[in-house]
Formats: structure tokens, sequence, C-alpha cells
């Protein structure tokens, strides 16, 4: 048995032990998430386009991560919609600073690597750039989300009597509180995969200019801050549609 299998089997035992139910169908979400990444890797490959791709696979995601979270329609739902509603925004923005950027492709770092490859693979690096961007930030969308919903959904339940923008207030304000830890877990994980870059950056003394500009740390610095961004407008997003859901039902 390989590591990572027996790791599998560890994390499986601890969410089904710790979550029950829930921790199940967590687990399995993961598992169809994966597949549906994997597939979309294989449809990109077979040249097909990667934006169409990564929009409808990227909203497939969504929904399995939401709706398989939680049983409470009241509250899946308009994180769903949230959700939805940041991914086509995010994807206007991310194609207009990756544009911008040009830091699509493979940097000079990669250049062993990529010796003796063909690099004619018919596919566009900036499809290609973005489509990474947007999967990467589909976790913390999804997690803002169903966190602000929850709260509202929790808050409502336990005080009929509130109205509607006190309870949009709330919501913005539970966002708040959620945006610091969440901001600072995409943060450690942009910094530990990137660790060994550093490192690298570090010996062969680069300057600031040249790590400034290097294609490997710009793109991967753009997918952060856009998860960043993404992060901080799911939080309003999700109030309102929440609000506007729970209006239009009573």
């Amino acid at each position: 048995m390989s590591t990572i299998i027996g790791l599998i089997i560890i994390l499986g035992i601890l969410m089904v032990v710790v979550g029950g139910q829930q921790g199940w169908l967590a687990l399995v979400s993961v598992g169809i998430n994966f597949a549906l990444v994997f597939l979309a890797l294989v449809l990109m490959v077979w040249h097909f386009p990667p934006l169409v791709i990564t929009v409808l696979f990227g909203i497939m995601v969504l929904a399995i991560t939401i709706f398989m979270g939680d049983e409470n329609l009241n509250v899946t739902i308009p994180a769903f919609w949230a959700s939805v509603i940041v991914l086509i925004g995010m994807l206007m923005v991310a194609f207009v600073v990756v544009y911008l950027a040009q830091a699509q492709g493979f940097g000079l770092e990669d250049s062993d690597d990529l010796e003796g490859l063909s690099l004619l693979v018919r596919t566009s690096f900036l499809q290609l750039q973005l489509a990474i961007v947007i999967l990467s930030t589909l976790g913390a969308i999804a997690e803002a989300a169903i966190a602000v919903t929850t709260g509202m959904a929790e808050l409502k339940s336990q005080t009929p009597e509130i109205t509607m923008k006190r309870l949009q207030q709330s919501g913005w304000h539970m966002g708040q509180q959620i945006v610091g830890t969440t901001l600072n877990t995409l943060f450690f994980g942009f910094f530990g995969g990137l660790l060994a870059l550093f490192i690298w950056f570090t010996g062969l003394h680069y300057t600031m200019s040249e790590v400034l500009n290097n294609k490997i740390f710009v793109a991967e610095m753009l997918t952060a801050l856009l998860s960043f961004l993404a992060v901080i407008i799911t939080v309003p997003v999700s109030a309102k549609m929440a609000v506007f859901q729970w209006s239009r039902a009573n």
C-alpha cells in the first residue's frame, strides 16, 4: 500500500467518524470533483475550448461542493447562485488581468524540463492560464458563500422577527469575520506551494525586480490575488442573494 493510499484511507475514516453522514458526503464530493477536474484536463488536451470547459465544469464543481455539503436548501440555493455570479464576474476580471500581465506559458526556470519536448500543443496558453486561475478559486468561493448563508439561515431561524435589511447587515458582518482567516489560508497555501521557487530565487541571487517580473511568480501571485478578490466579493453577493431568495419565498 502506498503512502498516498494510506493517507486517503485515514482521511476517509476520520471524515466519517467526525462528520458522520455529512463527512461521508463531503468525501464523496471530493472524489467526484477530482474526477470532474481530471475530465476537464483531458478535454483540454483534446483541444476543446479551455474557457468553455472551465465555465461548465466550474459550475458543476460548485454545485457538487455546495449541495453535497449541506442539506438545507435555504442555505445551498442562494450560496450556489452567489458562487455562480462570482465565478462569471471573476472570469471577466481574470481575462483582463491575465491578458495585461502576459504571465501565461513557461518561464526560464522550466527550460530544463521542456528540453526535447514539442511546444506545438495547439492550445491557447492565455486560456489555459485563465482556467488555472478560475479552477483555483472555486474552493474559496464555495467556502465563503456557504459560510455566509449558513450563518444567516441560523440567525433567521433563531430570530424570526428580524428584518431582511438587518439580516443582510448581519450577513455582511459574519462575512467580515471569515474573510481574514480565509485570506490567511490562501496566503500560506500560496507561500507553501512556492517555497522551493523562493529558495531558487535566493540561491541564484535574483534581484527584487527579477522576482517581480518572473513568469512563474507572477502567474501564482495573480492566482492568489484573484482568489483573495473572489472571497471578498462573495461575502456581499451571498448576503444579497440569500435575502433576495428568502424575500421571494415569503
